[in-house]
């Protein structure tokens, strides 16, 4: 009895750790590439698997991530207080929770078709190899947006069985949006990342240096949007919310500065997770509306 309360204390601490509920930013992106596959709504089926893929990928990622930087974060004052670091749990169990998790994964594929199995093992490494990526680049931002971006490629496999060139724009919309912001958020990180000698953007050009390149990547992003509009022939619906994610985009970049990161979670966690749920609802609503 005192084992399996160990078990429940130590997952919920590891659903703590990965901040499981954030899988919202992945997850309306991958949604949508489902919608826009089957120009309306997928199979409950088929749309459960894809849910069932993106919460054990994440998960994994998550989990492996926090176990690959444990000493990282052990020396690094905002991160000193996770799980990891604090003896809340052991390596052991988080190893154990990753491999699950990746099994979680590797099952949902196995039951969407033959291309999502035989892809799966490949977007399991990039996901995990996000982990290491500091330490031998400095774009490992990008890393991550590939990391997320490849979901809804995935999802559009999952429906169709086949990977059409045209969604591969919401990949790289994807990538651009998600490195964007998490070079703001490695502002927050960056005297510890040059003293730990971890490469990152800000670490090579600066804070400064950083905020323009953020910059660079969401007016790139911009550009993608609508791009993506006229290849998959959307409409006002659609429109209308790629306005309104670039207002939220730009309102993200003015709440934070080179000399003022105290708003950095909020315009990290709260505005990008808006702006994913208006991506989808807007895409989504447009391709409902006109079936």
């Amino acid at each position: 009895m005192v084992g399996m309360e160990n078990v429940v204390r130590s997952t919920r601490v590891t659903l703590e750790m990965i901040k499981w509920e954030h899988s919202i930013f992945a997850l309306p992106f991958a949604l949508t590439g489902a919608v826009l596959a089957a120009g309306g709504w997928p199979s409950a089926r088929v749309l459960l698997w894809i849910v069932v893929c993106m919460v054990g990928a994440r998960s994994a990622a998550m989990a492996f991530n926090r176990l690959v930087d444990s000493e990282i974060d052990a020396v690094n004052p905002r991160t000193a207080m996770r799980a990891l670091p604090k003896g809340e749990l052991s390596r052991g169990f988080v190893l154990s929770f990753t491999v699950l998790a990746s099994c979680v994964f590797l099952l949902g594929a196995a039951m969407l078709n033959r291309l999502t199995l035989e892809l799966a093992p490949v977007a399991l490494v990039v996901v995990l190899a996000y982990s290491y990526m500091k330490r031998v680049t400095r774009w490992s931002h990008l890393v991550l947006g590939l990391a997320l971006g490849i979901a809804p490629a995935a999802a559009w496999i999952a429906v169709r069985g086949t990977l059409a060139a045209r969604v591969l724009l919401l990949t790289a919309i994807v990538i651009l949006w998600v490195g964007g912001f998490d070079v703001l958020y490695a502002c927050q990180d960056f005297e510890h990342d040059r003293k730990a000698g971890l490469n990152s953007v800000p670490q090579a050009f600066g804070l400064e240096g950083a905020f323009w390149i953020a910059r660079a990547m969401h007016l790139g992003t911009a550009a993608l949007l609508f791009v993506l509009l006229h290849a998959f022939g959307l409409g006002a619906i659609a429109l209308v919310g790629m306005v309104v994610v670039l207002v939220l985009l730009g309102y993200e970049h003015a709440i934070v500065s080179p000399h003022d990161l105290r708003r950095m979670n909020a315009a990290f966690f709260t505005l990008n997770g808006v702006i994913s749920v208006v991506f989808f609802v807007a895409v989504a609503g447009d391709v409902l509306w006109r079936r």
